[in-house]
């Protein structure tokens, strides 16, 4: 009991000593901590622009201005370009398919077995047809002439024709064709499929001719695409009409198998001169069916062809889509095939061809062009708009709003 009571007074003591501390910790000032807040800035006055250098500002708006330039020539390119169909062209836009009976002419160094070529014999080929519908024929000739263009005596010692087959197909029949010398190193064959075994091959028919010349053996290849069937004949009905304010030539022709023919005829004005390009392709069934090859009316203002106009060399095929070959070729009409009547415009109508495709394609390029010069005019508003291409060209003005 002792020892206990005298335990009390150290523990109050010890108590007191431990609170006065306390108090005096809450006292004393204590240290200030910054506020960790995001702090401001302050600025005084607008913020200077950034200056660009002067060239780099003048190819800026050149770029611009080359925009413009653009898409207007891509406008009017279109809405010039797309005044008439599709299927009745100026005769220059298609120079590659105004004659297309004339001989395919080559002239090429003499080729030698190995992949070698001796440049000091030039061989001269001439191929009448590319094409060969059924019971047509294809001429086949070749000459050899020195660096001074004189004939070099040549001898043709073998000539064989194959039908090209590919993967799995049965190798086509082999025919040898029998080339005649026609004077002056000249030789030349016919190949007639018809009238030997590649009678009922359907594709590429390649010729293969074996020359000796200058005292080395050279080769030369000729390559024909036949048709074995027909699959329409002409009838042999034609006549001109006007419709629709165009000049419409139109050709019977008997379907044997129905589908998709595609025939292309040229016509040419009074004076001989190539004038247009008149295509038909559409569906056709069997039976007496009329092809149109049409003039627009426009195309004959435009043009203003000595008249009357005269249709030649008629050709066609029935596509084959998703095969090969693609298509089955119909009989040509060559030369003259119709004479028109037509003396005058009377009738013809001189309004621009419409489509909605037409439309559409002339709305989109208009809205490039108004972006482009939206754009420039942003840059430097007091620029000049370069003159428009329609403007240049006599298009109608109500194509620049």
């Amino acid at each position: 009991m002792q020892t206990r009571r005298a335990i009390w007074p150290v523990v109050a003591c010890a108590v007191l000593a431990a609170l006065a501390w306390y108090l005096a910790r809450d006292a004393a000032p204590q240290p200030q901590v910054a506020a960790m807040t995001p702090t401001k800035l302050q600025f005084f006055g607008p913020i200077p622009a950034v200056e660009v250098p002067p060239a780099a500002r003048e190819l800026q708006r050149r770029q611009l201005i080359e925009q413009v330039r653009l898409t207007d020539h891509t406008y009017c390119s279109y809405l010039q370009n797309s005044r008439y169909p599709h299927e009745s062209r100026p005769a220059g836009h298609n120079p590659d398919q105004l004659y297309p009976n004339r001989s395919l002419l080559e002239s090429n160094p003499m080729r030698i077995e190995g992949g070698d070529s001796d440049p000091s014999v030039m061989l001269q080929t001439t191929q009448s047809r590319v094409y060969l519908a059924a019971g047509e024929s294809a001429t086949l000739s070749l000459r050899a002439v020195d660096g001074r263009g004189q004939a070099l005596p040549l001898t043709v010692m073998r000539a064989v024709a194959q039908g090209m087959s590919y993967g799995a197909q049965r190798p086509a029949p082999r025919v040898t064709l029998d080339f005649a010398d026609g004077g002056a190193g000249a030789w030349s064959a016919a190949l007639t499929p018809a009238q030997t075994g590649l009678a009922g091959f359907h594709g590429t028919i390649r010729t293969e001719v074996r020359y000796h010349v200058n005292g080395r053996d050279g080769f030369v290849l000729f390559d024909v695409l036949y048709s074995p069937a027909l699959p329409a004949v002409w009838s042999g009905q034609r006549r001109e009409a006007r419709e629709d304010g165009s000049l419409q030539f139109m050709l019977g022709l008997d379907v044997r198998q129905p589908g998709r023919y595609v025939v292309s005829g040229r016509v040419d004005d009074a004076e001989g001169r190539p004038f247009a390009l008149a295509t038909f392709n559409e569906l056709l069934g069997m039976g007496a069916r009329e092809v149109r090859l049409t003039v627009f009316g426009k195309l004959l203002h435009d043009g203003a062809p000595a008249l009357p106009l005269v249709l030649r060399d008629v050709d066609g095929y029935l596509l084959r889509e998703n095969a090969d070959p693609d298509r089955l070729l119909l009989p040509r009409l060559e030369g003259k095939v119709l004479g028109s009547a037509a003396r005058s415009l009377d009738g013809m109508s001189n309004a621009e061809w419409q489509s909605e495709e037409r439309s559409r394609y002339l709305a989109e390029y208009a809205k490039d062009r108004s972006a482009a010069r939206g754009r420039l005019a942003q840059f430097d508003p007091g620029v000049e708009l370069p003159a428009s291409a329609c403007v240049s060209a006599g298009e109608d003005k109500a194509g620049l709003r």
